[in-house]
């Protein structure tokens, strides 16, 4: 009976010693394995579109698309005229095609979802490839400097409105002309924000010009949308 326990004992031994020797195979008890997986998602907007006095499919314009902040968030286009260019555009006449897309409610800009629908736009509109000019105020600022160094081959020049984003990746799109704009007294996007993405812009070389208003707090859209600077400085732009 002693005998047949050490026996059980020995082969309760040698299974032991044999998994521990699989798990430590190669140095460590961690084997490497693959995931992959090919991922399909749908993107759309609802968008305004404006469209110059003499346009017409024989002439190619420019474009400006425009990113709006996040109170215009929804499904009712009627809140993307409260802002910014689609305001500006139903009381003047402007050069450009204007398109202002809506961002869904509780979401924010997705920069690979707005380069689909920039795509889709070039074959809808008689559109100068090399004169695409984006802008956004607020949330929208921030999804112009986003998509700037995502995609800097798409446009002309950007002009982002009291945004942030990422002085990390900016140096992406420093042939990319960019005109900023903010509030100095700003208290929901503080004007180092923009700062910071100016001059990580300009250590690495970028073509930038930077315009703080010292008396407005966020609201640094009023004045910039309202300044025809802006459009003959978007214009003096191509790529």
């Amino acid at each position: 009976m002693k005998k047949n326990r050490n026996f059980l004992m020995m082969v309760i031994l040698m299974a032991f010693t044999q998994l521990l020797n699989a798990q430590t195979h190669d140095g460590g008890r961690e084997t490497a394995k693959m995931f992959k997986k090919t991922v399909k998602k749908e993107v759309g907007f609802n968008y305004l579109v404006y469209l110059p006095e003499n346009y017409s499919k024989t002439e190619k314009f420019p474009l400006i698309m425009f990113l709006h902040g996040s109170g215009e968030r929804g499904d009712s286009l009627a809140l993307v005229k409260k802002n910014g260019l689609p305001k500006i555009a139903e009381e003047m006449n402007l050069p450009f095609i204007v398109v202002s897309p809506q961002c869904p409610a509780e979401k924010w800009w997705d920069a690979e979802a707005l380069k689909y629908l920039l795509d889709d736009l070039f074959k809808k509109f008689s559109i100068d490839q090399s004169r695409v000019y984006l802008t956004g105020l607020s949330m929208g600022g921030t999804g112009t400097w986003e998509m700037g160094w995502k995609y800097p081959e798409y446009f002309a020049a950007i002009a982002p409105v009291c945004g942030s984003g990422n002085d990390l990746r900016v140096c992406l799109m420093k042939d990319l002309p960019v005109w900023a704009f903010h509030g100095a007294k700003d208290d929901v996007i503080p004007l180092h924000a923009s700062q910071e993405m100016v001059d990580a812009l300009k250590e690495c070389g970028g073509d930038v010009k930077f315009t703080i208003y010292p008396e407005a707090d966020h609201d640094a859209w009023t004045e910039t949308y309202n300044n025809p600077e802006l459009y003959k400085w978007f214009l003096e732009h191509k790529k």
